[in-house]
Order: structure tokens, then C-alpha cells, then sequence
């Protein structure tokens, strides 16, 4: 199983053992460099080795501040998507993984802003007692050099200041505080419950990037910490003159008299976020100009709960399979984007989606459009296309909840395919399982499926689908009606020939009536939905699967929607 993984996500591990490998490094000579470079040693003499701790970090921070719009810029992930369509699909596949690696590195700069933060917290506590020590010591002898000019070490320069001071009214400590709030937010606000349930303040807070990164470029442009100055080291090298700082009197005359002076570590951030700044800003522009080519709405339907289908026209829109849109209903706000999975086949002359009533906006989109039709703007399609389910002889689909949605489109471009005898598709059977807590918010889903049937029916291939539909939550009403009708032609709760069962699915069982009968055919199985799922069914997989080369395979395919 290593193995197979290795094989589908080698580009995957790649980049994340080198994203890992350059942090190690960075974080390691930086470390060692602050902690050991002789430019630093009077530094060192009062900040320890908190000094080296703060440093390190910063590097860190400011390579992975590089890396976090990267993967957030859907068209030039689509570039290249596009620029390497000649690669192995597998490879393109990686590139979906975008939003993983993102927050990969926002949980990176969450921890090292930990770390850069308690640093310099005793950074300054450090500088703080340094400044009112009087016991002679060599961070108290520093820390009284160059008050009045600007050759100081320590930024501290009266024994009234607090740390609280520092840290709200330095351009450092202020855009520190600032930034780390920020960050706060953005981790906070975008975990899975608040996304799902308001989109809204996700996307909101999620700009605040823009004050992020103003801040990050602002930061280091006072220099509080700061270094030897070069000419100073040549004159008074800390190796030879620092033991006379403690120990000079009034008439030193040897070549230690002079004091040494410093000089700040220059402001870099900037030159590490200003190439993915620039890139972000086209990739906006980019967006702006797609988001004004004029989009058609041919036909609107109205399922039963709450479930919006839009069916448009954009000129040179082409779609496959799996891909999805980002919608704008300017009429609603201006400056909210909401992906949606497209629900139709490439094969159809329009594209839809199907909008569940699931937060502020989505209700608000379909109350304006049960009075009017607004104007709506289309950015897309994103996303690889799942044409690995044409290869496969035997297809077995799984759908959970909302995951259902993809598979409309590709049931319905599997369907197109098998009418036009169309040479690149390859299955013969499809199993679909669709697992769902109450069917009234998939009614919708219903109605594709009456209408393949129906279809599939009329062409006397009734057996090319067999679906089952699990309802793993239902109350005594449904229970009731359900033993009322148990001998009707129809379900009683979808309305379609194949009975709803309920509870969950024995993948044991379904997967042993696959396999006997397709006892020679390779077997693909997609699931659309959560993660324990995904492990029963890589289980049911292996189970499965005969060591015999000739005898049937299930193959796992976890698609990311």
C-alpha cells in the first residue's frame, strides 16, 4: 500500500520533503550563524541565545510568507496544469493538493511566529535589566555606549521604559503585534466547521492577508537588533578588546580604547514576498477580466429543499469532468466568491451547478432568484478533470452527502459516452452507492438519477447502473411509511425502482458481490466523502482484490472536490 502511494503522490512527497529539507536548513545555518558570528558577539552578550532563536526563525518566516500565495493562485495553477498536460496525469493530479499545502504553511508560520515572538519577548526582557544594571558588567557597560547618537546597541535607552512600552509603540514591535493578531484570525477562522458554516467570516478575515504582509515588509525596517559595524571591527575586534570594556580607565592609551559601534541588520522581508506579491496581484487582475465576460443564465430550477440548479452559457467555457467554478452575484456582494462543483457533463451545451441553501449568501442567491434573475459572475472551470473513471471496465462510485454532487456529472458524461459508443470509455457496469443522513436536500439528485434510469430503460440497458441508496438517518415517520409501501414498484422515499436501504453500507458484502460478479475484470473505486470512509473502503480494496494477475483488482481512488 507504501509502495502505491509512493506511485500516485511521488510529486507530492517531493515537495514536501523539500519544503521540510529548505526550513531545516534555513532554520539550522541562521542559527548557527547568529549564534556563533563574530559581528554578533557583544549582541550576544546581553540577548543570549534568544538572540539566534529570533533570527532563525525570522528566515523561516519570511520563506514561507514566499510560499503561502502560491498555492492560492487558481489560474496559474490552471497554467500549469495546462502547460503540463503532456505529464502524467497523476503528476497533474498533485496539483489539487494546493489548498493542503497551504495550509501546511500557514500552520508553519503560526509555529515559528510562536517562536520568533517568545524570543524576542526575552529579547527585550533581557535588554530591559541589561539597561538597568549598575553592576558593571559587560551588558550594562554596552547598553550605556551611544545613547545620543545612532551607533547604539541597545534599543532601550532609558531605565523608565517598560516591555509593553517597546512593544506598542516601536515600528517593530507594533507591526509585530498587529501581524500576529492577523495570523490569529485567519488559522482561527478557517477551520472546517467555520467554513462550512460561515463562509462569510472566513472570507473576510481571510483578507486581512493584505495587512499581513504590509506589516511583514514594515517590520524590520527599524533594525532594534542590531550588530558590530564592520569598520568598527576592524578597529576594536570583540576577541581582543572585549575583556577591556569592564576594566578601562580614564587614560587608556592601547589600541581597545576606542568603544565599538553598531549598525542594524538591513529590512528583508521585502525581497522574499515581493516576486509571489506581484504574481498574486496579476493573478487578481486576471480574475477581475475573466469575472467580466458576460454570462448567459439559460434556465433556472427550483428543486424541493432549498436546492437552486442554474444552467448557463459563457462563450469559450469548456468543462470536464470533477472540475468546478468559483460564482459572484454582485447584486449580493460585490467581493464574495463561492466555489461550486459543476453538475453537468461536458457533453451538454451549458454548465450548472446546484446551490444548497448552506450560509447567509446561499440563501440570499436564492431568494433573488425566485423574484428576479441577477446578473452572475463565473470564474473557471479549476481543478483536474476525473477522467480516470472512463478507464476502468467496472466502476464502483461512492458518494456521502454533498459529495454526491460531482458524480452528477460524471454518471451523466458516462452516460453521453455510452449512447455515442464512444471509443475512450471503457466501463461496462457501474455500481453507485450514495450514503445520505435525509434525502429531502438531494431530491434534486433524485431526479438525474428517475431520468438515467428512465433513459437507460428506454435503450434496454437497464443493467449498465445499479445504484443503492443508504439513508443512514431516518425517524419512525419514514420507518412507518416505509412498511406501509414495502410492496410498491417505486421507493417510497425517493421515488425511484431501486430500494432505499437503511443504516450503512456492509462494504464486506458489496464488495464480495462485485467481485463474484466480475471475477476477471479490474475494478475502480471513486469515492466522493470523508476520510473514515476513505480507510474502509482502501481496507475493502486490499480484501478484495485477488493475488492472482488474472482474477479481479480494486484500484482506490479518493478524489478531492
Amino acid at each position: 500500500a507504501m509502495g502505491n502511494w509512493l506511485v500516485n503522490h511521488w510529486f507530492s512527497a517531493a515537495v514536501l520533503a523539500a519544503w521540510l529539507g529548505i526550513n531545516i536548513f534555513l532554520f539550522t545555518y541562521y542559527f548557527l550563524f547568529f549564534d556563533r558570528d563574530e559581528r554578533y558577539f557583544y549582541t550576544r552578550a546581553i540577548l543570549g541565545s534568544a538572540l539566534a532563536w529570533a533570527r532563525a526563525s525570522a528566515k523561516c518566516l519570511n520563506f514561507n510568507s514566499m510560499l503561502i500565495l502560491l498555492p492560492v493562485c487558481r489560474n496559474l495553477l490552471s497554467f500549469l496544469r495546462g502547460t503540463c498536460s503532456c505529464c502524467r496525469r497523476t503528476l497533474r493530479k498533485q496539483l489539487d493538493h494546493n489548498l493542503t499545502f497551504h495550509k501546511l504553511v500557514a500552520y508553519a508560520l503560526a509555529l515559528l511566529t510562536a517562536v520568533h515572538t517568545i524570543a524576542h519577548l526575552f529579547n527585550l526582557e533581557r535588554y530591559n535589566q541589561s539597561q538597568q544594571a549598575t553592576d558593571g558588567s559587560l551588558p550594562a557597560v554596552l547598553s550605556k555606549m551611544h545613547l545620543q547618537g545612532s551607533k547604539w546597541l541597545n534599543p532601550i535607552h532609558s531605565n523608565q521604559t517598560t516591555v509593553e512600552y517597546v512593544a506598542f509603540t516601536t515600528i517593530p514591535g507594533l507591526t509585530g503585534v498587529i501581524i500576529t493578531l492577523v495570523l490569529i484570525l485567519m488559522v482561527t477562522s478557517s477551520t472546517e466547521f467555520i467554513r462550512r458554516n460561515y463562509f462569510e467570516l472566513f472570507w473576510y478575515t481571510h483578507h486581512l492577508f493584505l495587512v499581513y504582509f504590509a506589516g511583514l515588509v514594515i517590520h524590520g525596517i527599524a533594525g532594534l537588533v542590531r550588530g558590530q559595524t564592520e569598520q568598527s571591527m576592524a578597529e576594536v575586534h570583540p576577541y581582543h578588546c572585549a575583556e577591556y570594556l569592564t576594566q578601562r580607565d580614564q587614560n587608556c592609551t592601547h589600541s581597545c580604547c576606542k568603544d565599538p559601534e553598531f549598525g542594524s541588520i538591513p529590512a528583508e522581508s521585502w525581497k522574499w514576498v515581493l516576486a509571489p506579491i506581484i504574481l498574486y496581484v496579476f493573478e487578481r487582475i486576471l480574475r477581475v477580466w475573466r469575472a467580466q465576460q458576460k454570462v448567459v443564465v439559460k434556465k433556472v430550477v427550483m428543486h424541493p429543499a432549498r436546492v437552486l440548479e442554474l444552467q448557463m452559457q459563457k462563450k469559450g467555457f469548456c468543462m470536464e469532468v470533477g472540475q468546478y467554478i468559483f460564482v459572484n452575484c454582485p447584486a449580493i456582494s460585490p467581493l464574495e466568491w463561492h466555489p461550486f462543483t459543476l453538475t453537468s457533463a461536458p457533453e451538454e451545451d451549458f454548465f450548472s451547478i446546484h446551490i444548497r441553501a448552506a450560509g447567509d449568501w446561499t440563501e440570499r442567491l436564492i431568494d433573488t432568484f425566485q423574484s428576479q434573475t441577477p446578473r452572475i459572475e463565473v470564474d473557471g472551470p479549476f481543478g483536474t478533470a476525473s477522467e480516470d473513471v472512463f478507464q476502468y471496465e467496472v466502476a464502483m462510485l461512492v458518494g456521502a452527502g454533498i459529495g454526491v454532487t460531482p458524480f452528477a456529472s460524471i454518471l451523466k458524461s458516462i452516460w453521453y459516452k455510452f449512447q455515442q459508443a464512444d471509443q475512450t470509455l471503457k466501463t461496462k457496469k457501474i455500481y453507485f452507492y450514495w450514503l445520505c443522513r435525509d434525502t429531502g436536500a438531494f431530491a434534486w439528485f433524485n431526479d438525474l438519477l428517475a431520468s438515467l434510469e428512465q433513459k437507460m430503460a428506454e435503450s434496454g440497458k437497464a443493467d449498465f447502473l445499479t445504484y443503492r441508496l443508504f439513508l443512514t438517518g431516518w425517524d419512525t415517520s419514514i420507518a412507518n411509511s416505509v412498511a406501509l409501501h414495502f410492496d410498491t414498484a417505486t421507493d417510497t422515499v425517493t421515488g425511484l425502482r431501486h430500494k432505499t436501504i437503511f443504516g450503512r453500507p456492509m462494504w464486506n458484502m458489496e464488495f464480495a458481490a462485485v467481485a463474484a460478479a466480475h471475477p476477471r475484470s479490474v475494478v475502480g473505486v471513486f469515492l466522493c466523502g470523508p476520510e473514515a470512509l476513505a480507510k474502509s473502503l482502501k481496507k475493502s480494496c486490499h480484501q478484495h482484490s485477488s493475488l492472482d494477475p488474472r482474477k479481479v483488482k480494486f484500484y482506490f481512488n479518493k478524489e478531492n472536490f
